[in-house]
């Protein structure tokens, strides 16, 4: 089987790249914080050795396996049921402005559910629930979506998502959420706009590079493969961008995917 990078590099060979969503201050202040010499790897992991080494699971049905070319990541067949989603977290915690790569192959052909990655999260303490997330990983046996936004306070990117109910296969969506809910803040007024709704992206089989930035006052989502190269941004406003925590990958319940070659950077 190809590697998933040659396979990328292969595919964006034959292909012309369009760069698409991204206007020219957009560009330059994406590649201008791209191409920093200031950041520092700080975790790599190829994903073909022993994912415990470097990741812990939540979610008891979840499976995760690692190949010579990548690794599989399956959160549960049953749709509708909490215990069936699942995340996978870094054991190590990252500080300040971050840089996540990673090379991303859809295995499901779902049009429901999402994926989502989680930016820097620590625990806020509520009911005991520290900033260590990994001292109360057993509460979240049962990954239930409401204890991560209640709990937690990370920066959250849904992408190749769709809506619980759904059957159009295009009908894809991007958004961002700064946890936490609290008695003044909604599920919905965590939603950090705009979201981007019709990518064309993230199809099922197709390898994508995506490379994500944050910073205090901006996030970037960089996403590229075969004849698409697209950079969304959102700008963060005080209080939105975490300090330090750890990265994390969650699929819905029925969500699948491949990842490849995951680097994280810090400055």
């Amino acid at each position: 089987m190809i590697n998933m990078k040659v396979q990328y590099f292969l595919i964006t060979l034959v292909f012309p790249v369009i760069l698409a969503a991204c206007n020219n201050k957009q560009c330059n202040d994406y590649e201008s914080l791209n191409t920093s010499s200031a950041w520092e790897l700080k975790f790599s992991d190829e994903c073909n050795g022993n994912w415990k080494d470097k990741w812990f699971l939540d979610g008891l049905i979840a499976k995760v396996e690692n190949q010579s070319d990548g690794m599989n990541f399956s959160a549960g067949p049953v749709n509708r049921n909490d215990a069936h989603h699942a995340v996978l977290w870094s054991k190590e915690s990252f500080k300040g402005d971050v840089k996540i790569e990673y090379y991303y192959t859809r295995t499901d052909s779902q049009v429901v559910n999402v994926n989502i990655l989680y930016i820097q999260a620590q625990g806020i303490g509520k009911e005991g629930k520290g900033k260590d997330i990994y001292a109360w990983r057993e509460f979240r046996n049962v990954p239930k979506m409401s204890i991560y936004y209640e709990y937690m306070n990370p920066l959250h990117i849904s992408y190749a998502a769709f809506p619980m109910v759904n059957t159009d296969s295009e009908n894809d969506y991007i958004r961002v959420r700064k946890y936490p809910v609290n008695d003044t803040i909604s599920f919905q007024d965590m939603e950090v706009e705009p979201s981007f709704y019709k990518t064309g992206l993230f199809l099922p089989g197709e390898t994508y590079k995506i490379t994500v930035i944050k910073t205090d006052k901006v996030l970037h989502f960089n996403v590229e493969g075969k004849d698409k190269n697209r950079i969304y941004s959102w700008h963060l406003k005080p209080g939105q961008s975490p300090k330090e925590g750890r990265i994390g990958l969650r699929h819905m319940f029925t969500r699948s995917a491949k990842y490849s070659d995951i680097k994280i950077y810090t400055k």
